[in-house]
């Protein structure tokens, strides 16, 4: 049976991720990589999918419209989306990705997607944050 926490966790090591927290029992881990624009990113490793999940900002007067541009940018990211928490007010990046054939340059191509959405979309994420 394969060690899928320490294949990810390998993995990250290879490119260049600060592993800030981990949790071997439970799957998780936390990385940063400030030159890539990724700061307390968390992984969690539950067989048989990896889940990645990244706090990007909480809504303090939900609307219609933010929830509707949120929605629209889904459609132009490469991988993962904007979620929502339970409570509602906490927007997530989160990403899924199968363990059993996970390589390195699909683990990179995830983090590297949440990365390009923060840079290129981060003036409306503060916008959104403000309301």
């Amino acid at each position: 049976m394969k060690d899928y926490f320490q294949i990810v966790r390998a993995y990250l090591i290879q490119l260049n991720y600060t592993i800030i927290q981990e949790n071997a029992e439970n799957g998780i881990l936390v990385i940063e990589n400030q030159n890539k624009d990724v700061k307390n990113l968390i992984l969690g490793v539950a067989e048989p999918i990896l889940i990645f999940e990244q706090h990007i900002f909480k809504v303090e007067k939900p609307s219609v419209e933010i929830f509707t541009l949120l929605l629209q940018k889904n459609r132009d990211m490469i991988h993962g989306a904007f979620v929502l928490d339970e409570t509602g007010k906490n927007v997530i990046f989160r990403d899924t990705l199968q363990l059993e054939n996970l390589d390195l340059n699909e683990l990179e191509g995830s983090i590297n997607s949440l990365g390009l959405l923060l840079s290129e979309y981060s003036e409306q994420i503060l916008n959104f944050s403000k309301h």
